[in-house]
């Protein structure tokens, strides 16, 4: 029994040290962070991100200018109220007639000329039909939808921006984080180093000048540890902004970099994707049917305008008694001189439509190049990694080797700590290989148009 207590006992006190040194393991690492997956980074991005908002309200609005274009095919209806209290001569009689209150008194000369202050309540529903304006309504409401086509179009490149800008603020997270691991095992090393040579040097094998330079590197190496934490601070506040987040929260990455998939098909492929479904590109297109439906709305001041009207009213003193009528018909207005303003606003449309034209031209130009680029930028990024990589295994062991025949007192320190140096530089090489890689296939994603929110 008392066995079995102290075997206990010793298992509660190991549990309790393990449990001590994890989270002094955390606090002092940054575990304490929210875990976070790319697809998690943009999914939060995509919801509260506001330029994404204030593009999504401005859609709402564009769509709303639809209803209103298409309101123009409707009739319009208003029913108002006014009250007139008079004495001017020609209104008084005639509002008596509109009463139908006219007396056979009311025509001395006297009252003709002087009449007594009369009130008149009218009470009046008019209606106004534009039936033919030769296709101004029909071609503005082409223009309000084509104009709530641009709105979506921007929101998506807008998306496909805060998707790019995202991706790339989490694979800077993702190196930053990666090189602090890194730093901290190259500290962890050239703190054996330095046990190594202290242990020589105590034994009176090497000088004390080997034992200061292992100390300096040791000092080195805890300022790039510095660089090094106050970029992940940086890169965590990049990743923040691309989110949305207003304040500034730790996140630890979990996505790791992309695969060795290096990019398929020639760069012709990749332009032609790019001309047909860039947003910039497509935004010019719809500009350019507008332009069109400018032309001919400019045309139609040159036809004539047909509108009919009408009214039904009622007029009334004090309400005591009231009195109707009503009046129809129609309007019809054609437009024979007005200044050359209606020939200046087609010049202007036309003028319009082959200025969106040159912008076609001169994006199609833009997409290209920077397809181009992005393309060959990948292909140089995918080449590096396996330069990189070898340069890591070669460099790994020639630190090992060169571990050896120091601690056997073949090499001088020098070459132990360039061996040092030169895998940690193949290290970060390698590194930032992967993330440039990342960086360059978020471009040519950005650039083909077809980054979404499946991006990986």
């Amino acid at each position: 029994m008392v066995k079995i207590f102290f075997i206990r006992q010793a298992w509660s006190l190991t549990m309790a040290f393990l449990f001590i040194q994890a989270a002094l393991f955390i606090a002092w690492n940054g575990f304490a962070a929210e875990t976070l997956t790319l697809e998690e980074a943009i999914r939060i991005a995509i919801m509260q991100h506001p330029d994404i908002r204030a593009a999504g309200y401005r859609l709402e609005t564009e769509e709303a200018g639809i209803t209103v274009a298409r309101s123009g095919f409707f009739p319009q209806v208003h029913l108002s109220e006014r009250f007139n209290r008079t004495s001017n001569p020609m209104w008084a009689f005639g509002t008596r007639l509109n009463q139908q209150s006219i007396r056979q008194e009311d025509f001395d000369p006297n009252r003709l000329n002087d009449p007594d202050p009369i009130n008149n309540f009218n009470t009046a529903l008019a209606l106004s039909w534009e039936v033919f304006n030769g296709g101004r309504t029909s071609n503005g409401l082409e223009q309000a939808k084509q104009n709530a086509r641009i709105s979506s179009l921007d929101l998506n490149q807008i998306r496909q921006n805060i998707i790019a800008r995202t991706a790339k603020a989490y694979s800077g997270l993702l190196l930053a984080e990666e090189e602090l691991k890194m730093i901290r095992q190259v500290q962890k090393t050239a703190r054996t180093h330095l046990d190594m040579v202290r242990s020589r040097y105590d034994a009176g094998f090497v000088v004390k000048s080997d034992l200061l330079r292992a100390q300096v590197r040791i000092a080195e190496i805890e300022q790039q540890t510095l660089l090094v934490e106050s970029r992940l601070n940086v890169a965590e506040a990049a990743l923040n902004s691309a989110m949305g987040y207003p304040d500034n929260r730790s996140f630890y990455p979990t996505t790791p970099f992309a695969g060795r998939l290096e990019p398929t098909g020639a760069v012709e492929e990749w332009i032609q994707t790019a001309l047909s479904r860039h947003p910039d590109l497509e935004r010019l297109k719809t500009e350019e049917e507008i332009s069109r439906k400018e032309i001919e709305k400019a045309k139609s001041g040159h036809w004539p305008n047909l509108e009919l009207v009408g009214s039904y009213e009622i007029d009334s003193e004090n309400f005591s008694d009231t009195a109707e009528n009503y009046t129809v018909g129609a309007v019809m207005r054609l437009n024979l001189f007005s200044g050359h303003r209606i020939s200046a606003g087609i010049a202007a449309a036309k003028g319009s439509l082959k200025r969106i034209q040159e912008l076609q031209n001169s994006i199609k130009l833009k997409i290209s190049l920077e397809t181009r680029q992005a393309f060959y930028m990948a292909q140089s990024a995918f080449k590096r990694i396996n330069v990189a990589e070898g340069a890591v295994e070669e460099a790994g062991e020639a630190l090992r080797i060169m571990q050896d025949r120091y601690a056997n007192g073949i090499l001088p320190l020098v070459s132990l700590l360039d061996a040092e140096t030169a895998h940690q530089q193949a290290l970060t090489h390698h590194f930032r290989a992967r993330h440039d890689y990342q960086g360059a296939r978020i471009d040519l994603a950005l650039a083909t148009g077809i980054i979404d929110a499946d991006f990986k």
